[in-house]
């Protein structure tokens, strides 16, 4: 390995923010994006295609499934078309490097997700953030651009737990002729009717130019899709290069997405992880958050890499998956334990986390 990686992963190591990988099999689950619990169904043997995928979807890798199941996804998210993509990465790698073009401008929250950064790198657009939900700012943003622009949110934001004003930047949008982008990945399933995101739930359907859903969070499923009208989807299927140039999803990853979007046991799932998140916000009074007191991401900040990597330590060695969080995921001095709550969690296992969190955060 050349001597300048070497030097990039010794700062890491350093720093103490070296990222590895485990596992938590057999812990209580406070970490992952298994929200409803549907990670734990299994579907009947006899529903199951096992076969491969065969190649790209413009090749001969667009199986009936594939098909079937992009219908059921618009039909049920009331847009007009769906595309499914292998991931919500591929996903927002391909939207953002092919749809804004030379001379447009796009304004991204200051805290989006990774993926669309990286998709905005690779687009000849220009790009710039505003302040994390801040309208003022966005406002300003967008009188001082010009061409086409484009504002891209999550509606939900991965890393916090809280909530974009949906309402509002769609009105912003709509006032200045501005197309607007909502990446749904932590809202759907979660949050309104039949778990059809937040978009859904406000009625704003028709004030977005595309939501982003993935399949990979509460509906325990793998894949994600772009939902828009039709021209935009035939766009995407000629110009979209993380669509094009890789291999389709096999015909049993189409299956379990429309099994899971479409599961008759969701609304008493979403039910009872609202329970949840309601017990934890009631018995976590004296810890500061900022979280939407709704989302099952709560983000209790630390500040310090140490005392964040020591008491997650803490939790793990006790078998509890909880997961910290630090530079270069959130910047320095926004570290803190990322808690994801979920349908399955037991009021128990949240009195024994509050318990441990006093004991090693210093909270009478």
């Amino acid at each position: 390995m050349d001597r300048k990686l070497q030097i990039k992963l010794d700062k890491r190591i350093d720093e103490g923010t070296l990222r590895s990988l485990s596992s938590f099999d057999g812990y209580i689950d406070f970490c992952s994006n298994d929200y409803l619990g549907y990670t734990r169904i299994s579907l009947p043997a006899e529903q199951i295609n096992r076969f491969g995928s065969t190649g790209s979807r413009l090749i001969s890798g667009t199986s009936e499934d594939a098909l079937v199941t992009e219908e059921f996804l618009a039909n049920f998210f009331d847009s007009k078309a769906a595309l499914v993509y292998n991931s919500g990465y591929d996903a927002n790698l391909g939207f953002f490097s092919s749809v804004p073009q030379k001379g447009d401008v796009v304004l991204y929250d200051e805290y989006i997700h990774a993926s669309i950064r990286d998709g905005l790198r690779l687009s000849f657009a220009q790009s710039f953030s505003f302040k994390h939900n801040d309208l003022n700012d966005l406002k300003q943003k967008i009188s001082n651009s010009t061409g086409t622009k484009y504002v891209v949110i999550e509606s939900i934001y991965s890393m916090d737990g809280d909530i974009a004003p949906l309402k509002e930047i769609a009105e912003i949008c709509s006032e200045n002729n501005v197309y607007l982008i909502v990446d749904e990945a932590h809202a759907c399933g979660v949050f309104g009717e039949s778990g059809k995101g937040l978009v859904s739930y406000l009625g704003l359907e028709n004030e977005v130019l595309a939501r982003i859903v993935t399949f990979g969070k509460a509906y325990g499923a793998h894949g994600a899709s772009v939902l828009c009208d039709k021209d935009l989807k035939d766009y995407l299927v000629n110009f979209s290069r993380s669509f094009i140039y890789t291999t389709a999803l096999p015909p049993e990853a189409y299956q379990r997405i429309k099994a899971m979007v479409g599961h008759v046991g969701l609304q008493d799932r979403q039910k009872r992880l609202h329970e949840v998140i309601r017990y934890f916000r009631n018995k976590i009074q004296d810890f500061e958050i900022n979280s939407d007191p709704q989302s099952p991401i709560q983000l209790i900040r630390i500040g310090d890499i140490n005392t964040t990597k020591r008491v997650a330590e803490q939790f793990q060695q006790s078998k509890i998956a909880i997961k910290p969080i630090f530079s270069p995921t959130v910047p320095v001095g926004r570290e803190g334990l990322r808690i994801c709550l979920h349908s399955f969690n037991t009021f128990e296992e949240i009195d024994l986390l509050i318990e441990m969190l006093h004991c090693n955060l210093s909270i009478p």
